[in-house]
């Protein structure tokens, strides 16, 4: 049986990422989200246009998408009600969050250096991707209420680092499945997954013949 339902959100489960930017002052930000999806090597964002994060991607033209594990959720949940704005937005105070300069500290993780954008990588993360933008699409254009309000952010991943342990045996360019563990945002609580429940069809094509020119061109950055 099915009822008509109107959930506040539609989250059915989405990847955590861990958004480092850099400020005006040169310091580091890092936020996390989990409205994220990825074609190839391009990235899509959809981030409030308030945001520190997305004032900073906007006016800066890069970030590192930082993708923690089920291990970083501790560290995660202490940024969850976090922001980089200050004074912080109206919308954000009625949810509770409050102003914070030094993100790394509070949620004690570790900045390194990057290869081809300014933001600094979060070491403990198995992931980081390096990106700059390629657009900026607006959301919810259409309805007055809402407009300029969220923003989609195209990114072109121009640099990937994978920790070792998540690299499939033998296949250097290839992440095993059953070794990444990420860390997955449903209806606003953290979940895991599970074991593979089923082979997939699609699993016996070669990674190889989805290669882009994306990454032809991260090569000569």
């Amino acid at each position: 049986m099915f009822i008509s339902s109107e959930p506040a959100i539609l989250y059915f489960g989405t990847p955590v990422v861990l958004i480092s930017t850099v400020n005006e002052d040169l310091s580091c930000n890092l936020a996390p989200m989990s409205s994220a999806f990825w074609l190839g090597w391009r990235c899509i964002l959809g981030l409030a246009a308030s945001s520190k994060t997305t004032q900073n991607i906007i006016r800066t033209g890069e970030c590192v998408l930082n993708l923690p594990s089920v291990h970083q959720v501790a560290a995660v949940n202490r940024l969850a009600r976090t922001t980089g704005s200050n004074p912080v937005p109206e919308a954000k105070q009625k949810k509770g969050y409050h102003y914070e300069q030094e993100k790394f500290r509070v949620a004690g993780l570790t900045p390194i250096p990057s290869v081809t954008v300014t933001p600094p990588r979060v070491q403990e993360c198995p992931v980081h991707l390096e990106a700059r933008v390629a657009a900026i699409h607006g959301v919810a254009e259409e309805e007055p209420a809402q407009r300029g309000r969220i923003v989609n952010i195209e990114l072109r991943i121009q640099r990937v680092h994978l920790h070792t342990d998540i690299i499939m045996d033998g296949h250097p360019n290839q992440v095993d499945p059953d070794k990444w563990r990420p860390l997955i945002m449903s209806f606003q609580q953290f979940y895991g997954l599970g074991e593979q429940v089923h082979a997939s069809a699609l699993a016996q094509i070669p990674e190889e013949l989805y290669y882009s020119k994306d990454v032809e061109r991260a090569r000569t950055v």
